[in-house]
This record gives structure tokens, C-alpha cells and sequence, in this order.
């Protein structure tokens, strides 16, 4: 029987939408897979490579003196791939034709395979493009791994590609496999939201990329010809697990996953989100805690950081709520995935920048249940972290591609000299006509005219920075003097900050933040420095640079880190300040093996940092709030000397009329205050609830968050103060402290930090107030053997003091009934000898 033709065509539709995502994957327009030192093609995972020495594109037969071809089929070897290569005795590059420009991967493969005349496992591998050095002195004799895979992700902007492999020390150096593979620009942004300092950082485009962690939460090993790019998607999350039975995998047919609008299986292939780790049992006595995966980073580099979600578990929309965190950062608060899906089991992925843990060379990725949610269970399906090139242009260490490969400069400079000298004669030719009449009508606009980022108007002073202005050198001489003899500091050489920081050598660097590196440097007459370097790719970079002059140029005050100048040569933004011996309050809580700080010492460090922000918020005509507050901006001299640092978020406080400054939320998770995070209203007592939770951070010597722990006990504000509300704030300190505290000492240091974490900033005290009770909780501790209980309600009394006289506020002091005081005279010395020898010290306020 003849089958009817509308039933051809019925089989033709079907067959067309079940099999359209095999129609519609991605095929990439250059797609290299070079097989090296191979004399046949190799067959890895579905895919050929050819032998390198079938492209006359790379020129092997003119330097065969300086390659050497190696193949052993009979060796055991991880993959075909490995059984063959190509030894260099000399820089040697493959130069790709481009024919699609814009993000291609990068993928090396090397093996030392041995009967080799050359020791190829002390053969340093150094690897570098025109512009990015991918690989640095790697030896696989420094290396626990038989075979190096390596993956990279370059922006090609030229209709070439060299990849150019260099031997050193007079060695040889090697490769075997290589893949230059195009991929959708779309799939990497060129923005995404940094956690720290919070904002989006842009210009991702002309970076370079190297995967470092790509997982398949939950699920089985991905192969390149399972992915419509290519990848390896690892099966490896438990051993990173933080808590072994804290996570439990889940998963559904892959078919089920319904790809919505600008999520494509590009992005990650349906087995990735059809696997998950969802929450386990973490052998807690509470039920409330986060699933954490711990990943080994080089601190030295800032990631990418991209996270894949699916709903495979719920039943009904709505009903899975939970928190994402990176490192102690709450990356995404409250996310239900099927109010932004619309729908179960749909794809949702979201991209961040990240830095390793504070004091760490880790980063962490937690999920943990809202504590609203109906269902306490979270979920990751997959995870990929991957390493962004740093101002070296480098993805392994600090050297450039012209220190490594000083022939590549010289080519470049060469090109530009002649792009240069074409481009400068038509440009004379084309204005030598009105050339005249131009820097006549320019010279008068220009005395006026400033880049917008170089203003800084200070004290009413209408002279600025100039950087490459065109008035002439004898205005600009005033200009630079008149800088100097402002309070604005020294105006550096650029030089002079080279030869302080020896050339930036990272055996000086002090730290990494938001803003850029900190190097310890020495002046020509013998003073110590600590030189902060803009990182010019910083979204907050500029404002901070403006900021901080601004701000430390009005002020000086013994508990403020001193500015000592600037350096603004050379497009660099750079400021020098005093050298602060015993680094961050934090390093000396916990992350590193300095001893513990005393009881006494946390005291009068507190008394430090509150006395620079108590003169923040009254010393000026207009106040000042720091807005980031916490233990690495309070930086400690070679005395242990408290002083507040990094004003590059502070904003101008209210004027008289005004309750508050309106603005956008910014600072560090764990120590905003909630009411401006909730209302965008900042105030003087903002600063007090981040000094709380400093407070808080120096008694348990724990960071104000660490995802890893149980739920209850992530956030430090919230968890100290359910132990300080039940008056054991004593079971959760710092164990070095135990039975070496007075315990009214403590119980007024309590008693001041939940009064800075009060949840509105009305109930909160004045920075003068904290300083007076921290000041009495140091009375208290140096005087104790001389002091009386104190009764319930208070620990401020002292027998023998007229109390309402010297009352700061309300409930600072409190009178017991029946205790009296001998003579006047008496109780007068005793106020002034003892617990109140501050207010007669003009240090104590």
C-alpha cells in the first residue's frame, strides 16, 4: 500500500524539531587542530587533528634545524594526542590564518614523553601570543601531573594568530597538540558585576582568559564531543566539597531541559543542567547551613566566575529560594529561579568577578536556603572559574610578552613606527592649513578646559592637575607649585616611585584591593611608604583616586592614615602614605600565624580607630562618613597604633538641614548597615554599625562572613548578638582569651557593640559615645581589682561618683541605691584617678 505524501511530510516536521538542535549547533569558522611532530592524522574524542607539518602556513620546513619531530606509538600515553611532539631549540611560532576575528580558544596539550635525547621534564615551557603571556617557566618536574592540558580564551583582533613557544636557559622546549578554535563573542560579556569593591567592571573584551575550574556539578564527565564548543566539563565537585555530606546530587533526562530566550546550549550543554548538588546532610546539630566548595586560586589574580542553574527539583514554582555566596560576598540574595524562568527546569546562569579569600589562596562558592524560603534546599549544576590576564598582560606571573620575548617588541615597534610616521604626515598635510587658526582659539579654551577626572577643586582652589595640557610650561610650573605648597601633599616623579618600590618588585607587596596593588617602598631620605597603584581597569578607580586626595588633603589627625603624596605621570594614579609596620587589624585576628593580640591591646586599638572616626564626624565644618569600615581599612603602626585607612568611598555627611545623603549602596557585605542597604540613606550611624561588627570581629577573631559555617552562624552581627542578648557573649570569644577578661570589662564592650548593631540608626550612639564606653571598658580592665560588681543593669559604677554631672547619654551611667560617697574631696579624686582620668586627658574624646 502506497503511504499518503502528507504522512512523508508529517515525519519530515517531526524529525526537523526533534533533531533541530543538532541542525542549529554552532560550527566554528576556524577550527585548528594541529597534531604536532604527528606524520598522520590523530583521532581524540571524535575529533582529527592533523599533522602540523601538513600547514604551510607555519613554516617548518624553513627552521627544521631548530625543530625536532618525536613519535612513539607504543608508549602508554593518557590520550593519542600525547604520542607525538615537536621540540624547539629556539623561539619558534605557528601563525594562524584568521578568518572570523573576535574570541577564539586556545588549547594546548603537552607530554614529556621519554627515550627522548633531551630531559623534556625540566624542559621550562614558556608560551606566549602577540599580546598575552599564556604560560611562564612551567616544568613538569615542579608539577604533580603526567600531561598539562591547557585551556585559553583570547580576543583576536588581526586576521592572524602566532603563538610563539620560547626555550630558556638554554634548554628546549616542546608541545604536543595544539587547537585554535573560533566561539561566539556573546558567550563572554564584556561586563560583569565585581563583588569587591562592588560595581561592574568593563573592558572584559580585551582581556584574556584561562579556564582554571569548569564542573559538572552532580553529574558525569562531559567530553568535547558531548559540548557544541568543545569543552571538558569535569565530574570533580566533591573533592572541593567543603563538608563531604553537606551536598547530595540530584538529576533528570536531559531532554526535559527547556532552553529559554538567550540562554543556548553554547552557554553549557543540557547534561550540566539536568545534574545538580543540591543540600546534604552537613552533621550539624542545626538543619540551617550552606553547601561550600573550596577551590585552590592564585591570590595574585582576579576570576570569572560563571554559575549554572536549573529548577530540577521543585514540584511548583516558587518554592525554592535560595542564597548564593562567593568567598564571604553575598553574591545573589533570595534568588528563586522560577520567577526569573517563568517556568521549571530552564536554564539561568550569572556571571561575577571575584579575588581569592581575604588572607587565603582559595575561592569559595556556597548556596545555602533563604531563611523566608517554604523549602529549605538550594542548588548548583554548574560551575566554571577561569583565570583574567593582569596588567602584565600575563595569565602566569608578572612578566610581559616583551620581557619574555623582546623580538615580538621589537616587530611591534616597528609596525607603529611606520603606522606612526604614514599616519603623522597625512594629519600635517591635512591641517597645515588651518593649523594657525586652531591653537589660536585652543590656547584660549584650554586654560579652562579640564579632563573631567583631573578636576580637584580644593578648599575653593580653582587650580587643578593637568596631564598633558596644552598651556604653556610656565603655567603649568605655577599650577605645580601652587599644588605644593597646598595641603594636597608631594607631587611625586613617577621615577621616584620606581626607585622607591625597586620597579614595583612583588617581593614589596603589602596587599591587593579594589583600587590596585600596595607596595612597601623607601623615599631617597630613608622614609618607609606604603605606595597604592591604581589598577587602570578599576570601574571605581578614578573616583577613588579624586576621593582620597580630596578627603585625606582636609584632614590629619593621629588615628588617620596619613597621605604623604601623589603621582599622577604617565597616566598612573598612585598615592603614597605612611608606612604602617603592623599592617591590617585583621591579619592579627586570625588568617595568619601572628600571635594574639591582648585583651588590653583590642581595647585600645578600638579606642584608636573610633577616636579617627569620631574626628571624621565632628573634626570638619561638614561631617565625613568612611562608608567601608571594617578590620582591613584600620591599619596599625610599629607601636600598634590604630588608624583608619582607604577613604575612597567616603561621601560629605548632611548638611544642618538634612537627616542623611542619598546614594547608591556602597561598601563591603557584612558590614552595611541593613536600614542604608535597605533605604539608600546614609548617615554618621551607618559608620557605627560597621564599627559594631568590628567590634564583634575582635572579641570572636572570625570574618563578618563565612558562608562555610551553618546558617545561623554566616552573618557575625546577627550570631554574636543572640549570645549577647543571652549574656554569654563570653562562649563564643576568641579561645586565647578565655579567663584573661574582667568580665565587666566584657560585658561593656557587649553591651557597646549591640548598641552599634541596632537595627535602626536612631537607637544607635554617636561615634563619641562608643569612644567614652570603650575608654570605660578600658578603665574597667586596667582597674578591676579596684571596682565592685556591678549590679544587672549596668556596669558602669564605681562607689563614691556622683554620677549625673558627667552622664554622656542616656543609660551610660547608672546610679546603685544605698552607696555613698565619703568627702566630696574624696570622690572627686577617686572620678579623676580612676575610671575617669580620660575625661580630664585631652586624649579621651
Amino acid at each position: 500500500m502506497e503511504v499518503p505524501k502528507w504522512v512523508d511530510l508529517v515525519f519530515v516536521v517531526l524529525f526537523c524539531v526533534l533533531f533541530r538542535g543538532y541542525s542549529a549547533e554552532f560550527v566554528p569558522v576556524d577550527n585548528y587542530l594541529i597534531a604536532c611532530g604527528s606524520s598522520q592524522n590523530v583521532s581524540v574524542q571524535g575529533r582529527v587533528f592533523v599533522p602540523d607539518s601538513a600547514q604551510s602556513m607555519f613554516g617548518l620546513k624553513s627552521v627544521e634545524a631548530t625543530t625536532t619531530v618525536f613519535s612513539n606509538s607504543k608508549v602508554s600515553v593518557p590520550s593519542p594526542i600525547f604520542q607525538s611532539l615537536r621540540v624547539f631549540s629556539s623561539p619558534f611560532s605557528y601563525n594562524f590564518e584568521i578568518q572570523q576575528k573576535g574570541r577564539h580558544w586556545i588549547r594546548l596539550y603537552f607530554y614529556p614523553l621519554t627515550g627522548f635525547a633531551h630531559d623534556l621534564e625540566s624542559a621550562p615551557i614558556t608560551v606566549v601570543t602577540e599580546d598575552f603571556v599564556l604560560l611562564s617557566n612551567f616544568t613538569f618536574n615542579k608539577y604533580n601531573g603526567s600531561s598539562l592540558f591547557k585551556e585559553y580564551l583570547i580576543n583576536v583582533a588581526t586576521e592572524s594568530l602566532s603563538i610563539t613557544f620560547i626555550p630558556s636557559n638554554n634548554s628546549v622546549t616542546f608541545v604536543n597538540g595544539i587547537e585554535v578554535v573560533s566561539m561566539p563573542d556573546e558567550l563572554i560579556p564584556d561586563q560583569a558585576p565585581a563583588l569587591v569593591p562592588s560595581g561592574p567592571l568593563n573592558g572584559l573584551s580585551n582581556l584574556a582568559f584561562e579556564t582554571v575550574y569548569r564542573l559538572n556539578m552532580g553529574g558525569p564527565l562531559i567530553t568535547p564531543q558531548n559540548d557544541t564548543l568543545g569543552r571538558t566539563w569535569q565530574n570533580l565537585d566533591r573533592s572541593y566539597l567543603h563538608v563531604n555530606s553537606s551536598a547530595v546530587n540530584v538529576s533528570v533526562t536531559p531532554s526535559t531541559i527547556k532552553y529559554r530566550v538567550g540562554v543556548t546550549p553554547e552557554i553549557a550543554p543540557n547534561w550540566v543542567y539536568s545534574t545538580a548538588e543540591t543540600m546534604g546532610n552537613g552533621n550539624v546539630p542545626d538543619s540551617n547551613f550552606n553547601a561550600t566548595w573550596v577551590f585552590p586560586v592564585d591570590s595574585s589574580f582576579t576570576y570569572f566566575v560563571r554559575l549554572h542553574f536549573c529548577d530540577i527539583v521543585s514540584k511548583t514554582l516558587n518554592t525554592l529560594v535560595f542564597n548564593v555566596y562567593i568567598n564571604t560576598n553575598i553574591a545573589i540574595g533570595s534568588l528563586d529561579l522560577s520567577s526569573i524562568t517563568d517556568s521549571l527546569a530552564a536554564p539561568y546562569y550569572k556571571d561575577f568577578i571575584a579575588n581569592s579569600s581575604m588572607d587565603s589562596n582559595t575561592l569559595s562558592v556556597s548556596v545555602g536556603p533563604d531563611m523566608d524560603a517554604d523549602a529549605a534546599d538550594a542548588l548548583l549544576n554548574g560551575l566554571e572559574i577561569m583565570k583574567i590576564s593582569n596588567d602584565a598582560r600575563s595569565l602566569d606571573g608578572l612578566s610581559s610578552v616583551d620581557v619574555l620575548h623582546p623580538q615580538t617588541a621589537s616587530r611591534k615597534n616597528k609596525t607603529w613606527i611606520i603606522i606612526g610616521l604614514v599616519l603623522g604626515a597625512l594629519v600635517v598635510l591635512l591641517l597645515v592649513g588651518l593649523c594657525y587658526c586652531y591653537l589660536v582659539r585652543r590656547k584660549s579654551k584650554d586654560t579652562n578646559q579640564r579632563q573631567p577626572w583631573q578636576s580637584l577643586p580644593l578648599h575653593g582652589n580653582s587650580l587643578t592637575m593637568t596631564k598633558g595640557s596644552t598651556t604653556s610650561q610656565k603655567s603649568g610650573t605655577a599650577s605645580f607649585m601652587s599644588l605644593a605648597s597646598s595641603s594636597l601633599g608631594r607631587c611625586f616623579m613617577f621615577q621616584e616611585i620606581m626607585d622607591a618600590t625597586n620597579k614595583f618588585d612583588e617581593s614589596l607587596l603589602l596587599g591587593v584591593g579594589g583600587f590596585g596593588r600596595v607596595y612597601k617602598g623607601t623615599l631617597e631620605d630613608g622614609t618607609k611608604v606604603a605606595v597604592k597603584r591604581g589598577n587602570p581597569r578599576s570601574e571605581q578607580g578614578m573616583a577613588e583616586f579624586r576621593t582620597e586626595i580630596e578627603m585625606l588633603s582636609k584632614l590629619r589627625h593621629r588615628h588617620l592614615v596619613s597621605l604623604i603624596g601623589y603621582c599622577d605621570e604617565r597616566s598612573e594614579m598612585i598615592l603614597v602614605y605612611e608606612y604602617m609596620a603592623n599592617g591590617p587589624l585583621r591579619s592579627h585576628l586570625y588568617g595568619t600565624d601572628l600571635p594574639p593580640l591582648s585583651w588590653k591591646q583590642r581595647l585600645e586599638i578600638c579606642i584608636g580607630a573610633a577616636r579617627g572616626l569620631h574626628y571624621l564626624h565632628t573634626g570638619a565644618a561638614q561631617s565625613i562618613i568612611h562608608r567601608d569600615v571594617k578590620t582591613t581599612n584600620i591599619l596599625l603602626d610599629e607601636n600598634f597604633v590604630a588608624k583608619v585607612a582607604d577613604f575612597g568611598l567616603s561621601k560629605t555627611g548632611p548638611s544642618l538641614d538634612q537627616t542623611h545623603v542619598s546614594t547608591a549602596v556602597k561598601g563591603s557585605f557584612g558590614y552595611l548597615d541593613p536600614e542604608y542597604f535597605r533605604r539608600q540613606q546614609l548617615t554618621e550611624k551607618s559608620d557605627v554599625y560597621s564599627f559594631g561588627v568590628v567590634l564583634m570581629e575582635v572579641l570572636c577573631t572570625r570574618p563578618a562572613l563565612n558562608p562555610v559555617l551553618p546558617r545561623e552562624q554566616v552573618n557575625i552581627a546577627e550570631w554574636a548578638m543572640s549570645w549577647q542578648k543571652k549574656g554569654q557573649l563570653d562562649q563564643i570569644m576568641d579561645p586565647t582569651l578565655v579567663r584573661k577578661v574582667n568580665p565587666a570589662s566584657l560585658k561593656k564592650f557587649g553591651e557597646t557593640a549591640e548598641n552599634c548593631l541596632a537595627e535602626y540608626g536612631v537607637d544607635r550612639p554617636t561615634m563619641g559615645d562608643v569612644l567614652w564606653n570603650l575608654e570605660y571598658a578600658l578603665q574597667l580592665e586596667e582597674t578591676s581589682s579596684a571596682l565592685s560588681e556591678p549590679d544587672d543593669n549596668s556596669t558602669n559604677h564605681i562607689p563614691g561618683i556622683p554620677m549625673t554631672p558627667l552622664a554622656p547619654f542616656d543609660n551610660s551611667i547608672s546610679m546603685i541605691k544605698g552607696v555613698t560617697s565619703g568627702t566630696d574631696d574624696d570622690g572627686e579624686d577617686a572620678a579623676t584617678s580612676a575610671v575617669f582620668s580620660q575625661l580630664m586627658n585631652p586624649r579621651g574624646r
